[in-house]
């Protein structure tokens, strides 16, 4: 995967992880949703970066197709983020939300849950669509959309 694909694959996960979190943040939170949005912009910067440096380490370590990795593959990858991820992102939930290191440990976790999921689902489609796009190129077939 080239720098700007991991770069489009980084972002486009924030952006709609982004919008997934604040929704569920709004339903389960009374916080308004700037502080919420403001928020999560900060969290997904950090992840952003995070995923970035995460991904390019456990693709060294992790090598072969991407669409051929194992669950428990794709379930280590996405505990080791996650985890590095909460490390980062408490401090900063907590200070934007003006709310104590354990309630944004607790809030943090919510997302983290959530994300957990979402990433997994992300990650596994994405990279059998980039698969099946790589195939039909080199193949020379028209790429359709169904």
């Amino acid at each position: 995967m080239s720098t700007l694909e991991r770069v489009f694959h980084a972002v486009l996960f924030e952006f709609l992880a982004i919008i997934g979190s604040v929704i569920g943040l709004m339903l389960f939170t009374e916080h308004e949703l700037a502080s919420l949005s403001g928020t999560m912009i900060a969290i997904a910067t950090i992840a952003m970066g995070w995923n970035f440096v995460f991904n390019l380490g456990f693709d060294r370590f992790f090598t072969g197709a991407r669409e051929k990795r194992t669950v428990k593959q794709r379930i280590i990858q996405i505990a080791l983020f996650e985890s590095g991820l909460l490390i980062l992102t408490i401090p900063v939930m907590a200070y934007i939300l003006e709310i104590s290191l354990i309630e944004a440990f607790w809030l943090d976790i919510s997302v983290t849950l959530f994300i957990t999921v979402y990433a997994y689902v992300y990650n596994y489609a994405y990279d059998h669509i980039r698969a099946s796009i790589i195939s039909k190129r080199q193949t020379h077939e028209p790429l359709e959309l169904s």
